[in-house]
Parts: C-alpha cells; sequence; structure tokens
C-alpha cells in the first residue's frame, strides 16, 4: 500500500527537503504541499491525505489550529468530508514546546523534531500511518508528562471505571511508551489480544490513537510522573 503525504511547512527548502526524502521511498508518496495551516486545509480536503506532516509554527494559520480544524472539525473543510482517518504528524524545532502537547490533545498521533535522521523521518510516516503513536521516549513522553501534570482537567470516572482490570494493565504500559509487542511479553498475553484490549480502550474512551491514550492516562491519574516506571 502507497503512504500518501502531505507535507504543510512554511519553508519551502524544508518542503523540498522532505519531499525529494519521502519520494524517494517505494511506499511513500508526497501528494501535495502547503506553505501554512489556511493553505493546508485545503489541501488536506482536496488530497485526502493518509498521513499530514504539520510543522507547529507558521503564519496566517499555525499547525496547531490546523490540527484542529482537521481532527475536530471536519465541517470547517472545504467538502465537508469526516477527516477522521488522517493522521497528523507534528514538526517543531524545539524539544520543549506548549503547542506540542496542545496538538496532541488535539489529536495528533505525535511529534518529530525537525533535526531528527532522514530515516527516522521516514519510520515515523510508516509508524503513524499504521494507527500507531510517535512517541519518542526521550523527548514525548517527557514533554506530556511534565504538562499534563501541570494542568487540571475533569476527570471523567464513568469512562475510566468503563474500563477492565485487564485494560486498566494496558493502558498503563501504552502510557510508559511499549509496543503492542512489549506489552504482550510484559503481561504473558498473544499480541492479537493486546490489539483487541487496546481497540476496546480506544472505543470506550473516544480515543483516536495510542498518543492520546497517553495523554489520557496522564491526565485521569492512572500513570503520575516519576513514579511510574
Amino acid at each position: 500500500m502507497i503512504i500518501s503525504v502531505v507535507i504543510v511547512d512554511d519553508q519551502a527548502m524544508v518542503r523540498a527537503g522532505f519531499g525529494a526524502l519521502l519520494d524517494a521511498q517505494p511506499d511513500i508518496e508526497v501528494v501535495e504541499e502547503a506553505a501554512n495551516g489556511l493553505e493546508a486545509l485545503n489541501v488536506v480536503a482536496a488530497t485526502n491525505p493518509d498521513v499530514v506532516l504539520m510543522d507547529v509554527r507558521m503564519p496566517l494559520m499555525d499547525g496547531l489550529e490546523a490540527t484542529r480544524a482537521i481532527l475536530r472539525n471536519p465541517a470547517q473543510l472545504p467538502d465537508e468530508t469526516d477527516r477522521c482517518h488522517v493522521r497528523l504528524l507534528m514538526l517543531t524545532t524545539f524539544d520543549l514546546d506548549d503547542y506540542v502537547y496542545d496538538a496532541l490533545r488535539a489529536g495528533a498521533s505525535g511529534f518529530l523534531l525537525k533535526d531528527a535522521r532522514p530515516n527516522d523521518l521516514v519510520d515515523a510516516i510508516r509508524i503513524v500511518a499504521a494507527g500507531d503513536a510517535l512517541l519518542a521516549p526521550s523527548i514525548t513522553r517527557r514533554l506530556i508528562a511534565d504538562f499534563a501534570s501541570r494542568r487540571s482537567t475533569v476527570v471523567s470516572s464513568a469512562r475510566v471505571e468503563a474500563l477492565t482490570d485487564r485494560e486498566h494493565d494496558v493502558l498503563r504500559q501504552m502510557a510508559r511508551g511499549l509496543s503492542n509487542a512489549e506489552i504482550a511479553a510484559d503481561l504473558v498475553v498473544a499480541e492479537q489480544t493486546v490489539k483487541t484490549h487496546v481497540s476496546r480502550i480506544f472505543g470506550k474512551l473516544g480515543l483516536r490513537d495510542q498518543a492520546q491514550a497517553v495523554v489520557f492516562a496522564y491526565e485521569q491519574g492512572l500513570v503520575v510522573a516519576g513514579r511510574d516506571p
């Protein structure tokens, strides 16, 4: 399957560099580019990509606003098409950027620093296209834990209580940054069993992917920064 990608960045050289790298991959195709969030809305509506590579800081409309519009308010898009399948991968120059946390809460599947290695970018596209979260242990989990510990949210106890004990276990493991295979090994169950639990967790909590599940776990106090392994 070919993964269709839209690149959104206000620097033409960055778009060109990323585009050349991604188009050189046999399973990835860059279908369009945009220079800001406003352009991104029109481009995403026209191309219906699998993944949007979205810069955080841009003029006219930043990546956060664009992410919210694409993932949360499909009616704002020109053709009013539901974009729930689109995966957003955020790009940032800063490893501690308040925008990044907000983007994950808005529904982005993860983020990547612009100085990441080329192979990391290619792998990131494939990871989020597959429906997984890109949660770099050294940066993303620290950022989520930091901001979640400092922000107050309304705890939806009914949603939490809807989870079974095993689903609680799986959610906590996801929040630690473990993959499905690692969770399966830790809980001594089949990987397919973990995938089933993950799917049920998403359904019960109304989440899109693992990135939102991690944020939810921290915000609800299911894991606590500095206390959980």
